[in-house]
C-alpha cells in the first residue's frame, strides 16, 4: 500500500526531526572555535554560489531583479558572517569576577524555519548561519512558489557542513512539500523554536502551533522628507530602495510623507528621478489589481518592475520610469496604497508641518506595519528625537534607503533578513534577529552576601537614614547660626566654619547661580584661602558628625 503525499511528507518531517535531534546533541558539544570553523565555511560556501543561485531564485519566482538578489545573497553569508563571527555563544560566553556572576550559552535545540518566496536563497543562508553560531540544528520549510532555488541553497549549506565537519543532520529541509509537513515541524515537541518569515497567514499559524516562535512582520514604512531634508538625496534613498529588488524587501518604503512647503522641490525631483504621477485613473486601474478580493496581496504584483505594473493594470509609461506614485489623502485597510505593498509602488501624501506628519506617519502605522520600520529625512535632530521618542516601530531610520537600513546593510543595526515587530506588531522579539536570539542564557551566581547582612539592628538602620534625610534638605533654606552641642547644624554645609563668619549676609539669586560654588571657601577669593586643608577639612567633619551622633 502506497501511503498518499500528506502522509509520506508527514513521515519524512519526523525523520528530519530524528536525526536533527540526534546532530544537535552531538553539536552541542563542539568548541566554539570548531562551531566558528563550520560557521565560517558555510558562508564562504554560499557567497560562492551567489549569483548562481540569485539567478535561480529570479527564474523561478518571477520576483525582483536577480542582479540585487545576488547583493543580498552577499550580505546574507559575508556580511551576516562578519558580523556574527566575534560574538561568544559557545560555553562561558561572559564572566564578571568583580561582581562574581557567570553567564553560559545553552543552544535552544532544533530550529524550524520557514522560507519566504521573496528571499528564498538568501533566507536560508542567513538562518542557517546565525542557527548554526549558537549551537543548533536547523530544518527549513521552503515556499511551494520557490522549492527548486530553495533546495538547491540548502543542499549547498548543509554540504558546507558536513565538509567542515558538523554531524550529519544538523541541517537540512522539506523535500515533499505539503502543508501537512510544515504543520508537523511546528507543532513537534521535538522542535524548541519556529523561525518565521513569510506571510501573515503563515507567521499567524506558527504562533497558534504553541512553539515558541520569533518572526518579522507585515512592513508598511512611511518616508518623511522633513523641511530641513537634502531633497534630491531623500528622493535618491527612497527609489534606491523601492526599486532594490522592485521592493521586495518588507523594510522598504510604502508611501512618502511631504511638508507642503517643499512639496513642489520633492515633486520635481521625484520626476527628474524617474518617478511616474498617476492620475485618478491610473490610480484607481493600478488599485484594482494591488490587492486580492479577500484583502491580501495579490502575487501577480509582487517584486515586478513598474513598466509591468503599469501594464497589468492597463495603462502604459515611459521606459524611463522607475516607480509609480499615486497622491492620496485617506488611510484604510481598503486604500492599498496605504498598506504593504512589495512592488515599485509609492502613495505620496502632503501634509502642512511636521506635527500633521507625525499624524500621518502614526496613521498609517496603525493601519499595517506597527513595530516595523520608518524613514525620516531630515537634518533636524531635534525632530528626530521626537520620532524615536513617539513612533510606533522598533526600526528608525534617519537620512537612508529604508530597505538596506532595516536590514542592516546601510547602518550600523545588526545585519539580518528576519525583523522583529515586537509586540506591537504581535511578534516575540523586536530585534534584528541574531544568534544571540536563539540561545537561552545559564545564569550562574556567586554568594556575596549572608542573611546577617541583610538583617540590619534598629539602631543602624536610624543612624543610615538620618544624615541621608538631613542632606537632602535645601542647602539655603536653613539659617545660619552657631555651632553649639544643643543645635548641631543639620548639614555640614551649614557649619559657620566652612563659610568664615557666624553670620554670613544673604546672597542675590542670580549672584549665587552665576557665583562658583564657594562653600567649602573661606569668605574670600580661591586663591587668597590658605587655611582650609585636607586634614583640617576632615578633623572637621568628624566633629561634626560626632555632635549629630550625640
Amino acid at each position: 500500500m502506497t501511503l498518499d503525499k500528506d502522509l509520506q511528507s508527514i513521515q519524512a518531517a519526523r525523520e528530519l526531526l530524528k536525526q536533527a535531534k540526534q546532530a544537535q546533541a552531538q553539536f552541542a558539544l563542539f568548541s566554539q572555535e570548531k562551531v566558528d570553523s563550520i560557521v565560517a565555511h558555510i558562508a564562504t560556501e554560499a557567497a560562492r554560489h551567489s549569483e548562481e543561485l540569485a539567478k535561480m531564485a529570479h527564474e523561478e519566482t518571477g520576483f525582483g531583479r536577480w542582479q540585487d538578489k545576488v547583493l543580498k545573497n552577499t550580505f546574507a553569508s559575508t556580511k551576516v558572517h562578519e558580523h556574527i563571527q566575534s560574538i561568544k555563544t559557545i560555553g562561558i560566553i561572559s564572566d564578571d569576577p568583580v561582581n562574581k556572576v557567570m553567564e553560559v550559552g545553552v543552544p535552544l535545540g532544533v530550529i524550524a524555519a520557514l522560507v519566504p518566496s521573496t528571499n528564498p536563497t538568501s533566507t536560508i543562508f542567513y538562518k542557517t548561519l546565525i542557527a548554526l553560531k549558537a549551537g543548533n540544528a536547523i530544518i527549513f520549510s521552503p515556499h511551494p512558489n520557490a522549492k527548486a532555488c530553495s533546495q538547491k541553497a540548502i543542499e549547498l549549506v548543509k554540504r558546507a557542513a558536513l565538509e567542515a565537519g558538523a554531524p550529519v543532520g544538523i541541517v537540512d529541509g522539506v523535500t515533499l512539500l505539503t502543508m501537512e509537513a510544515t504543520k508537523e515541524l511546528m507543532h513537534s515537541k521535538d522542535v524548541s523554536l519556529i523561525l518565521a518569515t513569510g506571510g501573515e497567514g503563515m507567521v499567524r499559524a506558527a504562533y497558534a502551533s504553541g512553539t515558541p516562535t520569533i518572526s518579522g512582520g507585515p512592513g508598511n514604512g512611511p518616508a518623511f522628507i522633513e523641511r530641513s531634508a537634502d531633497i534630491k538625496q531623500a528622493v535618491s534613498d527612497i527609489i534606491t530602495s523601492k526599486t532594490f529588488d522592485n521592493g521586495v524587501i518588507c523594510a522598504s518604503e510604502q508611501s512618502i510623507i511631504a511638508e507642503r512647503c517643499i512639496y513642489d522641490l520633492v515633486h520635481q525631483e521625484l520626476l527628474a528621478q524617474g518617478a511616474y504621477f498617476m492620475n485618478e485613473q491610473e490610480s484607481q486601474q493600478l488599485a484594482n489589481i494591488l490587492l486580492r478580493p479577500n484583502g491580501m496581496i495579490n502575487p501577480a504584483i509582487v517584486g515586478k518592475c513598474a513598466i509591468s505594473l503599469a501594464e497589468l493594470a492597463g495603462f502604459t509609461v515611459p521606459g524611463h520610469i522607475k516607480v509609480l506614485i499615486s497622491l492620496q489623502d485617506s488611510v484604510s485597510h481598503q486604500n492599498p496604497y496605504s498598506r504593504e505593498k512589495l512592488c515599485p509602488v509609492l502613495g505620496l501624501y502632503i501634509e502642512e508641518d511636521w506635527r500633521s506628519a507625525c499624524d500621518r506617519v502614526v496613521s498609517l502605522l496603525t493601519n499595517e506595519g506597527m513595530g516595523h520600520t520608518l524613514v525620516i529625512h531630515t537634518q533636524n535632530q531635534d525632530i528626530v528625537r521626537q520620532f524615536a521618542l513617539e513612533k510606533p516601530v522598533f526600526r528608525m531610520l534617519v537620512n537612508t534607503p529604508a530597505a538596506l537600513g532595516g536590514i542592516g546593510a546601510t547602518t550600523n543595526l545588526i545585519p539580518a533578513l528576519t525583523l522583529g515587530c515586537g509586540a506591537l506588531g504581535g511578534g516575540s522579539s523586536s530585534d534584528n534577529v541574531g544568534p544571540m536570539n536563539l540561545l537561552n542564557v545559564r545564569k550562574v551566581g556567586y554568594g556575596v552576601r549572608n542573611i546577617n547582612d541583610l538583617r540590619q539592628p534598629e539602631s543602624s538602620v536610624a543612624e543610615a537614614v538620618k544624615p541621608a534625610s538631613v542632606m537632602s534638605a535645601p542647602i539655603t533654606s536653613a539659617p545660619a547660626v552657631a555651632v553649639t552641642a544643643s543645635n548641631a547644624p543639620a548639614s555640614i554645609f551649614e557649619d559657620t566654619r566652612f563659610t568664615g563668619s557666624t553670620a554670613p549676609s544673604p546672597v542675590p539669586v542670580a549672584a549665587s547661580v552665576s557665583a562658583a560654588d564657594d562653600r567649602f571657601g573661606c569668605g574670600v577669593p580661591a586663591p587668597a584661602c590658605d587655611d582650609i586643608n585636607e586634614e583640617n577639612v576632615e578633623r572637621i567633619i568628624k566633629k561634626v558628625m560626632g555632635r549629630l551622633a550625640s
